[in-house]
């Protein structure tokens, strides 16, 4: 599961690119009930979702041609984000925005992986990173949608150590392939990696890291997202041990997930 003890390779930061974050924090607060809160003009527009007292996210207007598409972007966690940079060069990744300092909160840079998912990575200054992960309006899962599975898990270990696990699915209906930073266990894993193939919800908007967030009441989420002009890309559907969830884009088209999970002791 995703916590905020967070070590290399695990998810410690995730944010928004969005043409107008002004009308994407109406929206997310609309679905999450997330505040938006300016880091201040030093940050150049910059700004925190969070959900009471807690940042769940980050996020910023992004001008068209400045960056890729409107999207959420997964950041890992690195003790040394030059030296992320070059393994993911060596893997065959490619190094979107070199490392950078941001003030004095920690060192950044964003890649795309040898398929073309973007991803970056956080290395920790005064910000250690999210206040909140696993519970409700938050971030729980991080899913990769790629063409070639094996080759994918290969960047990934070697970028940031991650390791690889199978659970069964329900009713049978084969295995999925879950990660978790190295040496963590089974017991940390974060998130899981899906064939782009085999998702046809997934598979035209190319491969991609999706992010799922805990809700109260999946079909509550999905009510707003649609009344404030989102997408329903999957309409809620139930998953025996797992929880129900729902696949959503916001108004600009930005890619995300819902879910309301099985409680532990149901889902044992």
């Amino acid at each position: 599961m995703l916590t905020t003890r967070f070590v290399t390779g695990s998810p410690n930061w995730i944010d928004l690119g969005t043409p107008d974050i002004d009308r994407a924090a109406g929206f997310y607060h609309g679905v999450f009930g997330w505040d938006f809160v300016s880091a201040g003009p030093e940050a150049g527009g910059y700004g925190m979702f969070r959900s009471g007292d807690a940042t769940v996210a980050g996020g910023m207007t992004v001008e068209p041609g400045q960056g890729g598409p409107p999207a959420w972007t997964l950041y890992f966690q690195s003790a040394d984000a030059d030296a992320t940079a070059q393994a993911v060069q060596a893997g065959g990744g490619t190094v979107l925005f070199e490392p950078m300092d941001v003030i004095d909160l920690g060192r950044m840079a964003v890649f795309a992986d040898p398929a073309g998912a973007w991803f970056a990575t956080w290395q920790p200054g005064r910000n250690k990173g999210l206040d909140l992960v696993d519970g409700p309006n938050s971030l729980t899962w991080a899913e990769l949608h790629t063409p070639d599975v094996d080759a994918a898990v290969a960047f990934y270990g070697s970028v940031f150590g991650l390791e690889t696990s199978t659970v069964p699915m329900p009713e049978g209906s084969g295995s999925y392939l879950v990660l978790n930073p190295a040496g963590q266990g089974e017991e940390a894993m974060f998130g899981g990696v899906v064939p782009l193939g085999l998702d046809p919800v997934e598979a035209s908007g190319g491969p991609a890291w999706l992010p799922y967030f805990e809700v109260p009441d999946t079909a509550a989420a999905v009510s707003a997202a649609e009344r404030l002009g989102g997408a329903v890309r999957l309409a809620p559907i139930a998953m025996e041990g797992v929880g129900r969830l729902a696949k959503l884009a916001d108004p600009f088209g930005a890619r995300f997930a819902v879910i309301t999970s099985t409680p532990v002791e149901e889902a044992a």
